[in-house]
């Protein structure tokens, strides 16, 4: 700034009023002071000036896949919501990896991010943990959890996974097939159990089959469903119930290719109703999440307590957790029930 008043031939403080209140100055000393800076390339340390203001006009946000388009239109969301209070989002891709999760979380930190919404890869992490004790508020998003000492906000993945295979049963299938993993994020193991449940309240007129898979993608997927291809089709699923629609997206292509016939031979159901899930070539019946709803949500009840952390105000955590509904659509709109 010395240098860019001493080009200029004015006073640091009228740079200072060009950059923070340029009504004060008049339109020609304005626009002495920018050819300045033009000249110099001079560019001043937004951090450093918020920091020293105690102001923080960045957020920090973390999300488990960036490519899957479920994440993909949160972020979106989130960005509009936050730019609209004057804020502007970091956004990090943990892809699965506690170890890159841990990575974005200290980088936030280190940048004074205002506050952190945090897809976690698995169990609340120490690092999260410590973010609220240096200023940092920390909501969770994609994850509901009543006790873990923070605000979050997530689906009820159990009961879209008993959903899902309850409509599966009730078409008539009888040989079921859960495909997904790894079984350590907590959002696929919720929906494998509201699977179960389903199958449990069958009474036995319907069998379920797990399928781990490495990852969650559509080349997944298409491995999976090259395995059921292969099979007799006296032992092959009826139907499947993936865990997301990428997975369902590479069952679907991979079926396809294989010769047999979605829904006739093989029903399927995915999970997050993606915008591509009604775009595919036979469109697919999935569990549908309310992504803006929790992207709203989420940046509330961040904001919220940002506010209360400003004014020295006690904050009581809460947690949201919405209702998942089932899309049906031609992938699994077949009734195999004798007639």
């Amino acid at each position: 700034m010395r240098d860019v008043a001493a080009l200029a031939g004015v006073s640091i403080g009228t740079v200072s009023n060009v950059l923070n209140s340029p009504d004060l100055v008049s339109r020609a000393t304005r626009e002495k002071v920018r050819l300045a800076i033009d000249k110099l390339g001079w560019v001043r340390n937004e951090s450093a000036r918020q920091l020293r203001a105690g102001k923080r006009s960045w957020v920090g946000m973390v999300v488990l896949d960036v490519t899957n388009p479920f994440f993909t239109d949160i972020v979106r969301n989130v960005q509009d919501l936050i730019y609209e209070k004057g804020y502007s989002v970091l956004v990090g891709d943990s892809a699965h990896l506690v170890v890159r999760e841990a990575k974005h979380l200290e980088q936030f930190e280190q940048q004074r991010v205002g506050g952190v919404l945090l897809a976690p890869v698995g169990e609340i992490s120490s690092d999260a943990r410590r973010l609220p004790s240096h200023g940092i508020p920390v909501v969770l998003i994609d994850r509901a959890a009543e006790s873990s000492g923070f605000c979050s906000v997530g689906v009820d993945d159990v009961e879209g996974g008993r959903l899902a295979v309850q409509h599966l049963i009730d078409k008539g299938h009888r040989r079921i097939a859960f495909v997904g993993g790894p079984d350590s994020l907590v959002q696929i193991a919720d929906r494998k159990r509201g699977a179960e449940y389903a199958e449990a309240g069958s009474r036995g007129t319907a069998v379920l089959t797990v399928v781990d898979t490495p990852a969650l993608d559509v080349a997944s997927g298409a491995r999976v469903a090259r395995r059921f291809a292969s099979m007799q089709r006296g032992k092959r699923p009826t139907a499947v119930f993936a865990a997301n629609d990428l997975l369902a997206i590479g069952l679907l292509q991979g079926l396809a290719q294989a010769g047999l016939s979605v829904p006739k031979d093989v029903a399927i159901v995915g999970y997050d109703d993606i915008g591509f899930a009604s775009a595919t070539a036979i469109p697919l019946s999935s569990v549908h999440q309310p992504r803006s709803e929790i992207g709203r949500q989420a940046v509330e009840m961040l904001f919220r307590e940002i506010k209360a952390k400003a004014e020295s105000k006690e904050h009581d955590h809460e947690s949201v957790r919405l209702q998942p509904r089932l899309v049906i659509r031609q992938s699994s709109d077949f009734d195999r029930r004798p007639r």
